[in-house]
């Protein structure tokens, strides 16, 4: 029996969700304490958010966000100026053969949040909510007794 797939863009497995946290731990680590020998990156402060890897290990994904909000594009400029650097001080904490080479890309999770949020204050959103709510639950038993009739 042939192995599955998981190239089909299902959930991350248990080894990619915890050499992501690894990955994002260290790296905030590196950012924080200033162990970067970049002056870019020693003058901002920067958030890492989430780090995803490719189902092979080979590549991880940083998103990352500067504190703020201000200068995306200068930090992301910075990081990936000092990518290789970084994937060095990363990969002596990890304990693999390959450390996986790490792109960065801005997290923009607080921009989906308030569009979110936005959305949700809409009053055409609002009305479309409050008519859900009226809409009356029917009780299991009732419906498990239509379905015998």
């Amino acid at each position: 029996m042939a192995k599955k797939s998981s190239s089909g863009g299902g959930a991350p497995n248990q080894r990619q969700l915890r050499l992501g946290e690894l990955i994002r731990r260290r790296l905030s680590e590196l950012l924080q304490r200033g162990e970067i020998h970049d002056p870019d990156l020693m003058r901002m402060m920067i958030t890492v958010g989430e780090v995803r890897c490719s189902p092979d290990l080979s590549v991880a994904t940083a998103f990352v966000l500067p504190l703020g909000g201000d200068k995306k594009d200068e930090a992301l400029l910075a990081l990936r100026k000092s990518r290789h650097e970084i994937r060095r001080e990363v990969a002596k904490v990890l304990n693999i053969k390959f450390a996986p080479e790490i792109r960065f890309e801005i997290d923009d999770t607080f921009d989906r949040m308030d569009a979110t949020r936005a959305l949700f204050e809409r009053e055409d959103v609002k009305a479309d909510l409050e008519a859900l709510d009226e809409v009356p639950e029917v009780d299991s038993t009732e419906q498990d007794k239509d379905d015998d009739a």
